[in-house]
């Protein structure tokens, strides 16, 4: 199919321009929209994969989209996409009201990018149709509790990121960089004109995400968090965990100079790319587990 038979995908209506990809997808096949996630970053795609790696961003998407839908009170919206299975939260969340925001601001960006990350799930689940793999058991409780301690070497207990405001931005902070990283570890899978603007579209987005998050943090960077430990000293420790077993692709809030890192990038200005191994590793709180952490039963699909 030449690109003069593909419909326009930009438009003036948001609506429009999603039918208009979803329609992509029907017309062009799946492996052109594989935007999200290649075992290799910069290797040609292998046969017969389309399918699976996007399965492998739903997977993500659905980790996402559960922990800011839960912040705001909306979790029972992902609960009707993708099957029945148990989205663990933390005891005390009002799973219908949400957590209790202080600041506006905080609030505002929590709304905004549960809408965002529920939109990214819609897309994926639709555009897979019957081949879209079902939610997986996610854990927003437990894991976080591991998360928190792993990352202040044991200072840190019991971490619920929907306490408080700043522990939410910290809660955020773990997943945002992940999933820039992600998406970029396969741009150059794209091989249709479409698409790759598409993906640049969603990776602009999260990538949006993580600026705001890490804006926020800054300007809060000398304030106490927790354990004696100061916001810039927690994000630090994220960051190095992160690093550690996502293939050393990772930044705090400031660099070896002190600089502000509001955009985390290599010497050239990029951003990193991760492998799904190194995603994995994250995500499972564990280098070269099957699941684990935020999967307690590992991912759905077969890159898992």
């Amino acid at each position: 199919m030449s690109d003069s038979n593909l419909p326009a995908v930009v438009t003036s209506d948001p609506a429009l321009n999603r039918r208009a990809a979803l329609g992509l997808l029907g017309k062009v096949g799946l492996g052109a929209a594989a935007f999200g996630l290649s075992g290799v970053a910069r290797a040609a795609p292998a046969k017969n994969i389309d399918a699976d790696v996007l399965n492998f961003a739903l997977n993500l998407e659905y980790l996402e989209a559960a922990f800011y839908l839960a912040a705001v009170g909306r979790v029972d919206e992902l609960r009707r996409i993708g099957g029945g299975a148990e989205i663990r939260l933390p005891a005390g969340l009002d799973q219908s009201r949400g957590m209790t925001f202080k600041d506006s601001a905080v609030q505002a960006l929590a709304r905004d990018i549960a809408e965002d990350e529920l939109q990214h799930v819609k897309f994926l689940y639709g555009a897979l149709g019957k081949a879209a793999a079902p939610r997986p058991v996610l854990d927003l409780n437990g894991a976080f509790r591991a998360a928190g301690q792993a990352a202040s070497g044991g200072k840190i207990t019991g971490f619920n990121p929907y306490l408080n405001d700043l522990f939410f931005l910290h809660g955020a902070f773990i997943f945002e960089d992940v999933g820039v990283t992600a998406y970029n570890g396969a741009a150059t899978l794209i091989t249709n004109p479409a698409y790759l603007q598409a993906a640049a579209g969603i990776l602009a987005v999260e990538a949006y995400h993580g600026g705001a998050i890490r804006t926020m943090l800054y300007q809060q960077r000398q304030v106490t968090a927790a354990a004696g430990l100061y916001v810039g000293q927690v994000v630090q420790a994220i960051s190095t965990l992160r690093g550690k077993v996502g293939g050393m692709k990772d930044m705090g809030l400031t660099d070896s100079r002190g600089m502000a890192v509001f955009a985390p990038a290599d010497s050239n200005g990029v951003a990193y790319p991760r492998t799904t191994r190194e995603v994995l590793n994250i995500v499972y709180l564990a280098p070269g587990a099957a699941k684990g952490g935020f999967y307690p039963n590992g991912l759905n699909g077969t890159i898992k």
